[in-house]
C-alpha cells in the first residue's frame, strides 16, 4: 500500500533568477534531445541502414521513456526535491548521449536514446514544476509558463542547426557528442544556481499506477509501430493492442483505488483542464508527425544534406521562441480557447497544405508557408494549453499537473512518429507493390528490388546507390513514398482542424474563469479504505 508523507514546509514560493535560468536551460536541452535525430534521419538511414520501423525506433527510443515516467519523476520531485532530479536528470541524458554517439548499430542507438530520454522524463516535469512554485500570480504564472515554453522551442530550433552543422561537416556522432556537453553544463547550472522546491502533502510513490502506466504505453507504441513490418493482423500486434487496452483500465482503477495515486484523477473533473489535456495529445501529436514526415521527407526519400533538412526545422521551431513576446501577452488577455483553436486552425491549414508538395520539388521555397504555418500555429498551442492545464489547479499541485501536462505532451510527440510512420510505410508499402510490376523492369532488376523491399520496404529500395542490384526501382521507391508520407501529413492536418472545432465548442470561459475553478476541485489527500473505521 502506498503510503502518504505528512505536510512539510516547502521552500518559500519566489521565483529567483537562477531558478528560471537553470529550468529553462534544463528544457532546452531535453527539447534538444527529443529534437536532434530528426535532422540526421537521412545519415542513420546511410550508414546504420535500418529496415522496417528501426528509423522509428530511433525516435521513439527516446519519447517512451519519456512519456512513460514523467508523471512517476514529478512525484520524486514533490517528495525529495527537484534540484536533486534536475541536476540527475541532466546527468543521466549526458551519459545517453555519449552512448549514442559510441553506437556501432542501431541496436546500441537505442539503448543511448532510451537513456538520454530517462534524463528528459525528470527534466521536463522538474523544470516547469521549480517555474511554476515560485509564481504567486496568474499574471506572472503566464509570463514565465510562456518563457519556459519559448525555451523548449528553442531548444527545437538549435537542435536542427546542430545537427546540421555537424552532420554536414561532421558527422551524427558529433551531435550526440555536443548535447552530451551541454547536459554536464544544464547540470552545472541546476547544482549553482536552482532553488529547491517540493510539495509532499499527500504524495507517494504509486507502484501498481507506474506499472500499468508504462506497460499499456509500451504496447501501444509497440503495435503502431510495428504494425506496417509484421502486419496489422499479426499475433505480436494484435496482443500488444490487447495488453495496451488491458493495462491501461488497470492503471485507471489503480489509480482510482490509490490513496496517493500517480495521476489525480479529479484533475479532469475541470473542463478546461480536461479538454486541454486531450488538446495537448492531439495537438503535439500532429505536430511531431508533421515533424517526423519532413525528415523522412527531405533526409531519406530526397537523400538532401542534415544543413538543408535544418532549414525545415527553424521554420517548424523558430516561431515560438520568436512569438515569446506575443503569446505571453495573448495569454494575459486573451480567452485560451481562441489561443488554441487558431493556432491549431493554423497547423492544419499548413499540414493540407504540405499534403499537396510534389516530392520531386528539391526546392526549399516550397516548404515556406505550409511548413511556416505549423511552426506558427505550434507556437500559439504549446503555451496555450500548458498555461491553461497549470492555471486551473490549487497551486500546491502545480507539481502534478506540471507532470501531467508534460506527459500528455510526450505522449503526443511520441505518437507523432509512430502512427505518422506507421500509416506512411503501410501506404508506402501498398503503393509500391502495385506501381512495381507496371515499370517492367529486367529480371536481374526486379527480382534484388522485391528481396530488398521484403526485407526493408520502399524505403530500403530508395536508398539503393546506382549499379546495386534493384536500383533500378527507385523511382517507383520514390513515388510510392512521396505517397505514403502525403497521407501522414493528411492525417495531422485532419487531426488538428477536429482539435481546433473542438476546443470552440468544448473550451468555455475566460483565463481568470479557468484559475477560479480550480477552487472547486477536491484534492485533498484520500484516506484508505481501511482506515476508516465505524
Amino acid at each position: 500500500m502506498a503510503t502518504t508523507h505528512p505536510a512539510t514546509p516547502t521552500a518559500s514560493r519566489t521565483l529567483t533568477i537562477g531558478t528560471m535560468v537553470a529550468g529553462c536551460f534544463a528544457v532546452m536541452l531535453a527539447q534538444i534531445g527529443i529534437a536532434i535525430p530528426a535532422t540526421l534521419n537521412g545519415l542513420f538511414q546511410e550508414t546504420l541502414h535500418p529496415v522496417g520501423s528501426q528509423l522509428t525506433w530511433i525516435s521513439d527510443a527516446f519519447l517512451l521513456p519519456v512519456a512513460v515516467l514523467e508523471l512517476t519523476f514529478g512525484v520524486l520531485g514533490d517528495l525529495f526535491g527537484r534540484k536533486l532530479l534536475l541536476v540527475a536528470g541532466a546527468l543521466v541524458l549526458a551519459a545517453g548521449e555519449a552512448i549514442a554517439a559510441a553506437a556501432s548499430g542501431v541496436h546500441l542507438l537505442w539503448v543511448g536514446q532510451a537513456l538520454a530520454g530517462l534524463g528528459a522524463a525528470a527534466l521536463f516535469p522538474t523544470s516547469l514544476a521549480m517555474i511554476a512554485a515560485g509564481t504567486h500570480t496568474h499574471r506572472d504564472r503566464a509570463r514565465s509558463i510562456a518563457l519556459w515554453a519559448g525555451f523548449l522551442s528553442l531548444g527545437g530550433l538549435l537542435a536542427p542547426v546542430l545537427g546540421g552543422i555537424t552532420g554536414t561537416y561532421g558527422s551524427w556522432r558529433s551531435s550526440f557528442v555536443v548535447v552530451a556537453a551541454l547536459g554536464v553544463v544544464a547540470a552545472v547550472l541546476g547544482a549553482v544556481l536552482a532553488k529547491d522546491s517540493r510539495a509532499p502533502e499527500g504524495r507517494s510513490l504509486d507502484t501498481g499506477g507506474q506499472i500499468t502506466l508504462a506497460i499499456g504505453l509500451f504496447a501501444l507504441l509497440y503495435a503502431v509501430i510495428q504494425g506496417p513490418t509484421n502486419g496489422w493482423g499479426s499475433t505480436q500486434v494484435v496482443t500488444g493492442f490487447v495488453v495496451a487496452v488491458v493495462a491501461m483500465v488497470a492503471f485507471v482503477v489503480a489509480e482510482l483505488r490509490s490513496p496517493a495515486p500517480l495521476l489525480r484523477l479529479e484533475l479532469f473533473r475541470n473542463r478546461a483542464f480536461a479538454v486541454a489535456s486531450g488538446i495537448t495529445v492531439i495537438g503535439m501529436f500532429t505536430f511531431l508527425g508533421t515533424a517526423y514526415a519532413t525528415s523522412i521527407r527531405l533526409g531519406p526519400i530526397q537523400h538532401q544534406s542534415p544543413m538543408r533538412t535544418s532549414v525545415a526545422f527553424l521554420l517548424l521551431q523558430g516561431p515560438a521562441f520568436v512569438l515569446i513576446p506575443l503569446t505571453g501577452w495573448l495569454l494575459e488577455r486573451v480567452n485560451p480557447r481562441w489561443m488554441l483553436a487558431s493556432g491549431l486552425a493554423l497547423m492544419g491549414i499548413g499540414q493540407l497544405l504540405a499534403a499537396r508538395m510534389p516530392v520531386a520539388d528539391l526546392s526549399l521555397l516550397t516548404l515556406v508557408v505550409p511548413i511556416g504555418l505549423v511552426g506558427i500555429g505550434f507556437a500559439l498551442t504549446v503555451n496555450s494549453v500548458t498555461a491553461t492545464a497549470v492555471n486551473t489547479v490549487p497551486t500546491h499541485f502545480a507539481g502534478m499537473a506540471s507532470a501531467t501536462t508534460s506527459l500528455l505532451r510526450d505522449f503526443g510527440f511520441t505518437l507523432g512518429p509512430a502512427i505518422v510512420g506507421a500509416v506512411a510505410l503501410s501506404r508506402a508499402a501498398a503503393s509500391f507493390a502495385v506501381t512495381l510490376p507496371a515499370a517492367h523492369l529486367p529480371a536481374d532488376q526486379l527480382g534484388p528490388a522485391l528481396a530488398v523491399a521484403g526485407a526493408g520496404g520502399p524505403l530500403a529500395v530508395n536508398g539503393l546507390r546506382p549499379g546495386e542490384p534493384g536500383a533500378a526501382a527507385h523511382q517507383a521507391a520514390f513515388a510510392a513514398l512521396g505517397h505514403g508520407y502525403t497521407i501522414g501529413y493528411v492525417v495531422c492536418g485532419v487531426a488538428a482542424l477536429v482539435a481546433a472545432a473542438l476546443t470552440v465548442v468544448a473550451m468555455r470561459g475566460t483565463a481568470a474563469d479557468q484559475v477560479d475553478d480550480r477552487d472547486t476541485l477536491d484534492l485533498t489527500p484520500r484516506v484508505p479504505s481501511d482506515a476508516v473505521t465505524a
